[in-house]
C-alpha cells in the first residue's frame, strides 16, 4: 500500500465485499487478497496467490483501512480461532467476513482511535519492508564476496 495519506475514518461496514479469487481475474474496483489456507490464514496480500480471497471495497480510503485491520487481526492472532482442518488449516469466506465484520461495528465508536492504530500499523509494514529489502541486499552482498573470494584463487 502507498505512503500517502489516507483517510483511515472513513465507514467500511457495507462497503466491501470477499469472494474466493480465481486465478487469471483482474478486478476493477480497489482490491487486495486474503490468504485463506496455512496458518497464515487471514493475512492481507497485495498480489494474489491460489488460495485466497479477494475483498473489493468502493474507496481507496475503505481499502486502506480494511488492509489494515486484516493485518492487525492476523497479527493479534483473532483468525486463528477459525481455522479449520487437521492437516492443512483453512478458514472459511464466511469465518472471514464475520471477524471483519464484527470487528468494524465494534470499532463504530473507537473510529479515531482506530485511525492512529492503522496509521501506526502502516509505518510499522513501510519499516519491516525496509528491513526486508537491507537483508536481502546483505544477502546479496555475502554472496558477491564468497563468490569474489574464490574466483580470485585465494591468491592472498
Amino acid at each position: 500500500m502507498s505512503e500517502a495519506k489516507h483517510n483511515f475514518n472513513c465507514v467500511i461496514m457495507s462497503t466491501f465485499e470477499i469472494k474466493t479469487h480465481q486465478i487469471g481475474r483482474t478486478y476493477s474496483k480497489p482490491h487486495f487478497f486474503i490468504l485463506n489456507k496455512g496458518l497464515n490464514s487471514g493475512n492481507p496480500m497485495k498480489k494474489p496467490c491460489p488460495n485466497c480471497f479477494v475483498l473489493t471495497t468502493q474507496t481507496d480510503d475503505a481499502l486502506q483501512t480494511l488492509f489494515y485491520l486484516c493485518l492487525s487481526l492476523k497479527i493479534g492472532r483473532y483468525f486463528a480461532y477459525y481455522l479449520k482442518g487437521s492437516v492443512i488449516p483453512f478458514i472459511t469466506i464466511n469465518d472471514c467476513s464475520k471477524v471483519l465484520k464484527s470487528t468494524d461495528s465494534n470499532l463504530d465508536s473507537h473510529r479515531e482511535q482506530l485511525q492512529k492504530h492503522i496509521q501506526i500499523m502502516n509505518h510499522i509494514q513501510q519499516k519491516e519492508e525496509l528491513l526486508k529489502e537491507n537483508l536481502k541486499s546483505i544477502q546479496q552482498l555475502k554472496v558477491a564476496f564468497a563468490q569474489s573470494y574464490f574466483a580470485q584463487g585465494n591468491k592472498s
